[in-house]
């Protein structure tokens, strides 16, 4: 990812839902959502739908772990830094 895109990124996604960030990250890189759950089902070794992905995101109810596997699958770093 461009060091503009980091900083838009960055800038703009702190307040937005897990949904949101996904969708962005998935549209930064460039993939369909069908190719996020073929990349999740070959990581995980498990069947992983489109439709099980779309209604985690939809619900929230979607797994920390999950969305940190996606960031890391897409080449994303989730980082926090602590405010003074």
């Amino acid at each position: 990812m461009s060091i503009l895109n980091e900083l838009i990124y960055n800038g703009l996604m702190r307040n937005v839902r897990v949904k949101e960030q996904i969708k962005s990250m998935i549209a930064l890189k460039g993939i369909t959502m069908t190719k996020l759950a073929e990349l999740i089902s070959q990581k995980t070794e498990e069947s992983y739908s489109v439709s099980s992905l779309s209604q985690k995101l939809s619900r929230g109810t979607i797994p920390y772990n999950e969305v940190m596997m996606i960031a890391d699958l897409l080449g994303f770093k989730v980082s926090y830094d602590l405010e003074e």
